[in-house]
Parts: structure tokens; sequence; C-alpha cells
């Protein structure tokens, strides 16, 4: 059982400053102090003992005059018995939405305890179990989870507004001021840095270290897990091919999950995705460019194969011209049996409602496990972390009326949320997705996180034979339950 001193919280809000939160977001008018809760702890990962410190703690995002524009909250970890801590590699890292807080990557795989979700399928009621997170990443480098404003405890301050942090770029600005603050309060400027982002949080990474490297601050590296750089990839726009195209693996292999497809199982999981993944990307990709010239013979084989890929039915093939969306084939693959895939994980399913409707109407894996996941979230940083702070945890959805313009902001906000001098939003690049609704170090090698496949995998199929991981690689024997983390309305 770990070790537990808790630190009575340092440099608390004065009498009568304490925020007043608010459903809309609204801030907090008085002056906020940094608030720090401490805890000493250990966990055993990969047969070594890892003594380390926590952290809940806040830093105070200011403007250009230093008048303080949000308190932003983080919980970190630092190992205390792994050398010179001034060196130690330090992972930022938050889930996406955008609007979601970090608790889902936090309690799923960061963090030194996980929530356990021990099937797949709706979990039962509390208590829920909590344990040791061997697979953590604290043995080789400290983890930093972020909470972006509005989100989790943090919270707009002063005479700012959730406008002034809920856009793209004013998201990417307010991150960048954290970490140089963070860097300079805990003297980690000459650690090496990287940013771990999960879905909108990907897109978050690539804004924030163009945003960082115009604050003359560079990262050693960017993990992406799953990753959504070109929303054209699920968004499935009028006109677009890229959607339909890079989705068919991730058809395949929750066909397969399901055992859905017309020629069973196949014996080498690994071999046909990439026999899926070659014929999408060949075939398939060149009968969609070619319209209505397409060679009918060459249509004909390409339907066929799809549906032997996917194992949706030739009829519905042929009524979508080929063309199905993400959201279409979690409705269509088991509407036989009155089921719905989930959105994130497809290995979760719900009933389907309305036989008739086209898309899905909930997500199954957020009915799932989304209780276990905020109480014991709740529990354990109250609890093991010794937070005693009067907010309540926000987990999604009080970031309303995200801005997806680049290079829109109102004159000046750059400057008043204390963005690098001199810097300049570019007018390129600019993203505005429809809405839809809903080197070297062993175990820094999330690359294997960038999965071309929605499919979160790696529990055993539900079906007699030997259990087998549905993504082999280095990151698949670290992976429970990672849920994605935004609301039901949200992006992906």
């Amino acid at each position: 059982m770990k070790s537990l001193t808790v630190i009575a919280a340092l440099a608390l809000l004065p009498a009568g400053a304490l925020a007043q939160d608010s459903s809309d977001g609204g801030a907090d008018r008085s002056e906020p102090q940094p608030s720090r809760w401490e805890s000493n702890h250990s966990i055993v990962v990969n047969g070594e003992t890892v003594a380390y410190q926590a952290i809940v703690g806040s830093v105070i995002l200011r403007d250009d005059e230093e008048n303080a524009t949000a308190e932003l909250f983080y919980t970190g970890y630092f190992r205390t018995n792994g050398g010179d801590p001034s060196t130690r590699p330090i992972i930022f890292a938050y889930n996406g939405g955008p609007g979601s807080a970090s608790f889902w990557l936090h309690m799923g795989i960061m963090g030194p305890r996980r929530v356990v979700t021990p099937h797949v399928g709706q979990q039962a009621p509390p208590p829920y179990p909590l344990v040791d997170n061997g697979y953590t990443l604290l043995d080789i480098a400290d983890v930093v989870m972020v909470d972006p404003i509005g989100t989790g405890f943090s919270r707009p301050a002063g005479d700012a507004d959730g406008s002034d942090f809920w856009g793209m770029d004013e998201d990417a600005s307010s991150l960048t001021q954290f970490i140089r603050r963070f860097l300079s309060e805990n003297r980690r400027w000459n650690s090496p840095r990287y940013l771990l982002g999960e879905s909108y949080g990907t897109t978050r990474s690539v804004l924030l270290t163009r945003h960082l490297q115009n604050a003359n601050i560079d990262v050693n590296g960017v993990v992406l897990v799953s990753a959504v750089i070109d929303f054209n990839t699920l968004q499935f726009p009028p006109g677009s091919h890229i959607g339909f195209i890079t989705n068919v693996p991730s058809f395949a292999v929750a066909a397969e999950y399901h055992d859905r497809l017309p020629g069973g199982r196949p014996d080498d999981l690994a071999a046909f995705m990439k026999e899926v993944e070659a014929w999408a990307l060949t075939d398939y990709a060149e009968t969609l460019l070619a319209g209505t010239a397409v060679d009918p013979a060459q249509r004909a084989r390409v339907l066929q194969q799809m549906h032997e890929y996917t194992g949706l039915s030739l009829e519905y093939l042929e009524k979508a011209n080929l063309r199905v969306s993400a959201p279409e084939f979690e409705k269509e693959l088991l509407r036989d049996q009155r089921l719905t895939l989930a959105r994130l994980d497809t290995r979760f399913t719900g009933p389907t409602g309305d036989l008739l409707d086209t898309t899905p109407i909930h997500d199954a894996q957020s009915s799932a496990i989304s209780s276990a996941y905020t109480s014991l979230f709740n529990t354990y940083v109250r609890e093991e972390l010794g937070y005693d702070g009067d907010r309540e945890y926000w987990p999604s959805g009080m970031t309303r009326n995200w801005n997806w313009e680049r290079g829109k902001r109102p004159p000046g906000t750059v400057r008043r949320l204390g963005a690098q001098r001199g810097t300049r939003p570019r007018s390129r690049d600019r993203t505005q997705p429809a809405s839809r609704g809903a080197a070297g170090q062993r175990d820094l090698r999330f690359c294997d996180a960038v999965l071309p496949h929605r499919l979160v995998a790696g529990a055993a199929r539900p079906a007699t034979g030997p259990a087998r991981q549905h993504h082999p690689g280095g990151l698949r024997r670290r992976t429970h339950d990672v849920r994605g983390g935004e609301p039901a309305a949200a992006m992906a």
C-alpha cells in the first residue's frame, strides 16, 4: 500500500476569494493565488520500486500587464528516486474534445493508479475497483496531466471569460503560457519535454508545438493517440473521399472482432489488416476517385471485396454507392441483432433503438464506463492525493462555442493572454469542420499508439480459441480500457 503524506494546501485563496463556479464558466473576479497539494507515494513498475511525489496544483495565467486571466490546474507525478530531476523527461498529456478533462488518459494509462473496467459492456454500479497501474510511464518520465481552461478544476479569472480560451489558437496560446510558467516554477527548463494528446488533443499538439516554437520552446517529441489531423477523415464532407478510404480498415477490424466477416476470422489478423489497408489505398480509392467513369467490372469487384472486408451486405453497399461513413457503419453492422457499435471503441455495443435510423443516437462505450472513471477520479484526487478544495471537477461539456477559425481572434487577444510578443497568427491552415453532433527510450515509442483504426482493442475476443491481441506492438501491452473522453456530442 502506498505511503501517503498529505501536505496542507499551499497558498490557499484568501478569505472571501474562493472561486465562483458557474455552469456558464463564469470567471472569478478576485485575484487568484496558485494552489498546491502534495503527497508522497511509491509503485512497482517492471519489477522496480518507483518513489514519486504527486502534486495537484495550479498555474495562474496572466496577460502582459500581469493581470490574472485564468487558473489552470494539473496533476503532476515526479519521480524522487530516479536521478537528477532537472534532466528527467517530462510528458505533458491531455485528452481532446475539445472540452474534455484529462482524467480519461490519467486514470486509463498515464497515471500510477488506474480504473479497472472488468469486462466489455455495461459496468456494475459502484464501488468500482482502483488499482496500481504497472503500465505507467513514471519509471522513465515525469507525467503532468493537464486540464485546459473550462475542464477539470481549471477556470477563467479576472476579466477573462471562456471565449478567451475556447478556440484553436486561443487554447494553444493558453497552454503555451502554462508550460512556460510551469517550467520556470518547477525549475525544469532543461528537461526533455514531450506532448501527448488524444483525439482533438492531437490537433492541439500540432498547434501547441508551433506556439511553443514561437516562444523559443522546442519539444523533444510529440505523441499522437487516435490522431485527428485532417478533419475530413471523420467528418465525411460532400466531395471528399478520404474519410471513406481511411475508415475501411477500422470497419474490417470491428467486423472481425464481432465475427461478421463472410469468410470467417483470418488466421493472421496482422497480415489481414495490412491486406485491407493496401486494398483501401489502391483498388477502393481508385474506384471512388473514378466516380461515374469507373469500369463496371472493376466496380463489381470492389463491391464484392468491400463486402468481404466489412461484413456489410452487398445490397447495403450498393445503396451506399460504396461510400459508408463511420456512424453509418456503427449503426448497420449489427442491425439484425438490434445492436449499435460504440463510437470510440467498437468492442462495445448498445441497443439500437429505432431500426430506421441511419446513425447512432448514443455511445454505448460512454454509457458503459463513464460512471466508473468519473467516480474513481473524484475519489482518488480527494482521498489519495489530498485535494480538499471546494471546486467540482468538470469532466466535459463546459467549453461552448469553440472557435474553429484560424487567425480570426479579436485584436489584442494574443497579447492580453500573455502569448509571446511578436508572434503573429497565420491566416493559412484554417479549419472549420462541420458540426456532426455526437529517442531510443524504450517506452516512449508511442508511434504504436497512432492507430490507423478507430477500434481500441487489446482484449481477447468473446469467442472460443486463444486470446489474441488485436493490435500487437509496443503500446498495446500498456493499454487498458482507455476511453477518448469527449462527450457524445463532441468531435471524436
